[in-house]
């Protein structure tokens, strides 16, 4: 009669327990983003130019490895960006991921000047840019420094987001590197 006692008190205790949740919130990992590629193709020569920041070790260590190419006055330029994870074997293509999760993504280009003008040509199912295309307008001859940025869960409907202002975007900054750019 003594073992009966017990399994009533064992049927309350495990009643009053909490269920553990079936599927557990995973965070959104950020990915790390060893290079920066920033293909431009001019439009009437379809000469392609390249810029590419490298950084594989990340922040601190070697500095980053930055390559650059000159652009022509009055020249309109599709450009193509590509993020990757050079550190895995293949290299892990980022900006496939940013392209899937366009309605969290945007990429910015902030320049020292106004003699370049970007465009975005891509979009999110909502009609926001993404950033991966774009198209560059050049003007005159000068040098500008372009700060490239990638924010993710920025707010693509604060004033002047859509038109490419960094100002009011919020989110958080997954890369961000600067490019010389050299027009001539």
């Amino acid at each position: 009669m003594k073992h009966l006692a017990i399994l009533p008190l064992a049927a309350l205790a495990f009643a009053g327990c909490k269920e553990e949740p079936d599927d557990p919130i995973i965070p959104n990992e950020e990915e790390f983003i060893s290079t920066v590629k920033l293909e431009l193709i001019e439009a009437q020569t379809n000469d392609t130019l390249w810029f590419q920041f490298t950084d594989l070790d990340g922040d601190g260590g070697n500095d980053p490895v930055i390559s650059i190419d000159t652009l022509s006055t009055g020249s309109i330029y599709q450009a193509n960006l590509y993020l990757l994870n050079e550190t895995e074997t293949p290299a892990d293509s980022i900006h496939n991921e940013v392209e899937e999760e366009g309605l969290e993504h945007q990429v910015f280009f902030q320049f020292s000047s106004n003699d370049l003008s970007i465009s975005y040509s891509d979009s999110d199912t909502d009609g926001n840019p993404i950033g991966l295309e774009t198209e560059w307008e050049t003007n005159n001859e000068t040098q500008t420094i372009l700060t490239l940025t990638l924010r993710h869960e920025p707010n693509k409907d604060a004033p002047g987001v859509a038109d490419g202002d960094i100002s009011q975007a919020g989110g958080e900054t997954d890369v961000e590197v600067d490019f010389p750019i050299y027009i001539k």
